[in-house]
């Protein structure tokens, strides 16, 4: 399942494709960008590093997610292999689109997001986990 990035635009992926990119590309970054909470008490895909977009007391985004970003990058970049793939995941891939979508107008290339996020959407019982997402889809996750 070799999926061709886009490097200049946001590409919608599904949790598999994802995996698959981590386990081809070495240098992927693999970012969960939910909240302290989220990412400690609901848990988080084993080996993402943490960046929050949105987060607790105020609830305001992260004005330097951007140059967090780009410090993880360091060193990624090279002229025979360009910017390494960028994932971002959040709850349901809301988020991670908006994230996403911020990275991509700084001009930071080959930008991923996880379209169902971690636990995907509401069920008809409002419950996640249920119809799509990262743990759904039985992907390696770790909880404190």
């Amino acid at each position: 399942m070799t999926k061709k990035l886009d490097e200049d635009q946001l590409n919608h992926i599904s949790p598999a494709e994802g995996f698959d990119i981590l386990q081809r590309d070495s240098r992927a970054l693999f970012i969960d960008i939910r909240s302290n909470m989220e990412f400690l008490f609901v848990g988080h895909p084993r080996g993402a590093i943490h960046v929050p977009w949105i987060d607790e007391p105020d609830w305001t985004v992260n004005k330097d997610f951007v140059r967090e970003i780009r410090q993880l990058l360091l060193g990624g970049v090279s002229q025979d292999h360009g910017s390494p793939p960028i994932i971002l995941i959040c709850r349901s891939g809301k988020r991670s689109k908006e994230a996403g979508e911020t990275l991509v107008k700084a001009g930071i290339k080959n930008v991923c997001h996880i379209s169902e996020g971690f636990e995907g959407d509401l069920d008809e019982q409002h419950h996640r986990s249920a119809i799509g997402g990262w743990r759904f889809r039985g992907l390696p996750w770790e909880q404190c």
